[in-house]
């Protein structure tokens, strides 16, 4: 049995233990193919999202193997004596899941923005410009890192004269970019055509807050990280089946439009 103080740190850690054990006990054959995510979801009562984070996790242990618009196969028999130290390090590891660490930024940046569009001076502004000009540069280069895209956002973070959001922002980026889960999800991606719909929405962040709109900005900047949860999914889906936009169960948060 799995070592028992091993114990998960995070709910795609519980979810990908619980398919290990049911992929153990059921002798799933090697070359199988998985259930679809809609149906681990359901039965398990957790998000789509979530579940799509457990398999990352397996994949990272090189049990599963993604195939795109075919879904995920088992490659390697899971064993009631397996305890690799490849296992037992993605149980303890303190890696965020790549939507939960999204849904994180989305609730954090979009009252940054907001605050930002009544705090901004026009130095910040001109950090924001420059940033999207950046932006603009790269955006056909092939496998371009998205380091415009971190000074975008933490310029933003920046105009609110505020050194603990500042740092709270820069520290959701720096564990996105030191983040296994994430490089993994991002290896699926091949199709970079959605870095031109993110920088119309940077676009749409910065005219609110030059406006001085707190409302508009907030909003601006829910709806662009919704659209990045919503791209990742999409773009990473394996399954021949279109997305069907269930990412959280709940929004966590009610914003209303003016």
């Amino acid at each position: 049995m799995i070592n028992k103080l091993v114990k998960p740190k995070r709910l795609y850690q519980e979810v990908g233990l619980k398919l290990y054990e049911e992929l153990r006990q059921n002798r799933v054959n090697i070359g199988d193919r998985l259930p679809p995510e809609r149906d681990i979801a359901e039965r398990l009562g957790v998000s789509r999202a979530v579940v799509r984070e457990a398999l990352i996790m397996l994949e990272l242990m090189e049990l599963v193997e993604v195939r795109k618009g075919s879904g995920i196969y088992l490659i390697k028999q899971p064993e009631e004596n397996n305890k690799t130290d490849r296992f037992e390090a993605s149980l303890d590891s303190d890696d965020v899941g790549p939507f939960e660490m999204m849904q994180a930024r989305q609730l954090l940046e979009s009252h940054v923005a907001e605050f930002a569009a009544s705090q901004a001076t026009k130095k910040d502004i001109k950090k924001m410009r420059d940033a999207l000009e950046l932006e603009k540069q790269y955006i056909e280069v092939p496998d371009h890192d998205h380091a415009a895209d971190k000074l975008f956002h933490l310029a933003i973070a920046e105009a609110t004269q505020n050194s603990v959001l500042v740092d709270l922002v820069e520290n959701l980026w720096e564990r996105r970019e030191n983040s296994p889960m994430w490089k993994q999800l991002h290896s699926h991606i091949t199709d970079q055509a959605y870095r031109r719909k993110w920088l119309v929405d940077h676009e749409n962040i910065l005219l609110a807050i030059q406006q001085k709109k707190p409302d508009v900005a907030r909003m601006a900047m829910w709806r662009h990280l919704e659209n990045v949860k919503d791209t990742l999914m999409l773009l990473s889906e394996h399954q021949a089946p279109n997305f069907d936009g269930y990412l959280f169960s709940t929004n966590p948060v009610q914003l209303n439009e003016n």
